[in-house]
Formats: C-alpha cells, structure tokens, sequence
C-alpha cells in the first residue's frame, strides 16, 4: 500500500525536517552497522527496532518471525534466497510499514533470523556512509 493511502501519512510527512530525513546509527563493537527504525502491523501497532545494515542482501529488510506475528504482519507470498554457502532457503514474505527517511514507506520483509536486516532494496537511491570502527557514525541520506 503506497504511504499515500495510509491513514494519517501525509501529516506525519509533513512534520519531518531536511535533517529528520537524515537516517543516523553506529557501528557496534562488533563492527555491525546498526540503524534504528520503526515497523507498524496493520492495525498501527509499532515497534522500534534495531537493524543491521547487510549490504550482500538485496531485499528490503527481514524481521524475525516471532516479531512478523507479533504485528499480524499480512502474508504476501513464499521467497527463496540462494545462501553464500550453496544452500538454498524459503521463507515467508511479509507486508510491513516501515518508517523510512522521514516517510512512511510499505515494504516487504522477510520473515526469517533472530535479527532484523537493512538490505539494499531499502538503501536504494540513497548515499550510506559508514566510519568503520567501533562506535563510528553511519549517516543514510536520500538523494536529491
């Protein structure tokens, strides 16, 4: 569903800033790039999440499944996803709002691992800077 059609979207859009629309984390000591945002069900209900930034995924974003049923996220349809090791895996895929560079986006996640994965669907047309070092900055922002 385009944010156009989600209820109380364009007033939350408006409220945001040039500098809102700046997605900011940290690299943790385990030099993992983390970013924080906010998924929403259906029925509203958010949750603030932790994500790690996988730039050798190129869907959208995964959630743990327990979290997928926690929201009542809606079933989409069955992905598959060729490992680096040679295996191949299915999983459920997921309709999810995602508050995403000030706006409220509709995404696909996949509903599989213990943690939450920022791919590069959801990094398009974007600039990623990360200081690789633990504790650096990471800095995401749309282009013009």
């Amino acid at each position: 569903m385009p944010s156009s059609r989600i209820r109380g979207a364009a007033q939350l859009r408006s409220r945001f800033t040039a500098e809102d629309r700046l997605i900011r984390g940290f690299v943790n000591a385990y030099l993992e790039a983390i970013v924080t945002l906010s998924v929403r069900g259906p029925t509203g209900q958010a949750r603030g999440i932790e994500a790690v930034i996988d730039t050798g995924y190129s869907g959208f974003l995964t959630l743990p499944p327990s979290l997928v049923e926690e929201l009542a996220l809606p079933f989409r349809f069955r992905g598959r996803a060729f490992l680096a090791n040679g295996s191949e895996e299915t999983f459920a895929v997921h309709g999810v709002t995602a508050l995403w560079d000030g706006h409220l986006r509709y995404i696909e996640a996949d509903a599989v691992g213990p943690t939450p994965l920022v791919g590069m669907a959801l990094l398009g047309r974007h600039d990623l800077n990360i200081e690789v070092e633990s504790g650096g900055r990471i800095i995401i922002q749309a282009r013009a």
